[in-house]
């Protein structure tokens, strides 16, 4: 990694690994509840799991609670639109559907600051300064999670997560992980104009 020493790092990883591990421990009980009403509303399996590059790019399962129901064209069910229930809403609203994350913060896939891991297939769509983002572990929530989270431009959502690899310090961490914090009580940024999330990379207009 680029322009930080190694204490920081190695400081940064001490942090993580505490603070995931007290986290996973004080919030299970919310995580079981999490779980069941899950299996309730969309069934089975409660968790969601998917490949998502990591530091230098190396692959590393992602999970989180599941917040949208299968897949059917028979029933519909296309779209995120289509597939994301009430419940799914309140889970992301409030990050409960991040908690698993925290299991990829303990095993050392991610940190709890960095730049939000994306998806595989986006890999070939960056330009080399925007690819700049896998110099650093991803992480659960990040600089551009404060800065307006879903509701900004991929454009400065990639500005901020270079800033974050070009400025990242245990101070500026802090200030992200507060941050975070406060909006998700305000419930801030949650999906982009026109979509009940994000839009999708490289859709006509993305930088």
């Amino acid at each position: 990694m680029a322009g930080r020493s190694r204490p920081y790092d190695a400081l940064k990883r001490v942090l993580d690994v505490v603070s995931a591990s007290v986290a996973m421990i004080v919030l299970l009980p919310i995580m079981l509840i999490v779980a069941v009403l899950v299996a309730a509303n969309l069934g089975r399996p409660v968790l969601f799991s998917q490949e998502r590059p990591g530091e230098d790019e190396r692959i590393f399962t992602l999970y989180k609670f599941r917040s949208m129901r299968d897949a059917d064209k028979a029933k519909g069910l296309v779209t995120d639109e289509q597939r994301l229930t009430r419940f799914g809403k309140v889970l992301r609203s409030t990050s409960l559907d991040e908690l698993p994350s925290l299991w990829n913060v303990a095993r050392g896939d991610m940190s709890m600051v960095g730049p939000r891991p994306l998806l595989v297939e986006y890999l070939p769509l960056y330009s080399v300064e925007q690819a700049r983002r896998h110099e650093v572990k991803p992480g659960v929530t990040g600089l551009a999670q404060v800065s307006g989270r879903n509701a900004i431009s991929w454009e400065d959502r990639f500005a901020l997560d270079i800033k974050y690899v070009d400025e990242r310090s245990i101070g500026l961490d802090l200030r992200i992980v507060l941050g975070t914090l406060k909006s998700v009580i305000r419930r801030d940024g949650i999906s982009a104009e026109g979509h009940v999330t994000m839009s999708k990379f490289g859709e006509a207009g993305d930088a």
